[in-house]
């Protein structure tokens, strides 16, 4: 049996290579907001549709329960969230893991620039799987 792609490989792909554009240019030096905003024009510039900001709904149980706005959704698919820290917590990575799971989408980048090296967390949200999701399992870039 061969072995699956990555869902939304095509588009996770180009996203690390705008992230990794934007680290060569600005490494771990820069706030948030200059950051994220540049990943945005990093990303546009490789073909990607990027929505900064939009407000989606969180469900519990089938239900409506509030709202959350990621920093990205790219290309109506993937959820982004960029930070700027020495290190991501757990914590980030709970709340990260929470919203993916209560939200439309399946794939969520958690994308740190604050670190020594620039952090790409992947998180696939699979209702088979999502009760034995193990939060540390991640990816550096």
């Amino acid at each position: 049996m061969g072995k699956s792609p990555l869902l939304y490989q095509d588009i996770t792909y180009k996203v690390r290579g705008a992230c990794f554009d934007v680290w060569k240019q600005f490494g771990g030096a820069f706030k948030e907001a200059v950051v994220d905003r540049a990943l945005t024009v990093a990303m546009e510039k490789r073909g990607l549709q990027v929505e900064d900001q939009v407000t989606i709904d969180v469900y519990y149980g089938g239900r409506k329960v509030g709202t959350y706005r990621p920093d990205k959704i790219v290309n109506k698919a993937v959820l982004v969230e960029v930070k700027c820290k020495p290190f991501i917590l757990y914590q980030d990575k709970r709340q990260f893991w929470l919203y993916l799971q209560g939200s439309q989408y399946k794939v969520g980048l958690l994308i740190n620039f604050g670190s020594q090296k620039l952090e790409i967390v992947r998180r696939v949200y699979d209702k088979a799987r999502s009760k034995n999701q193990r939060l540390s399992a991640s990816s550096s870039a």
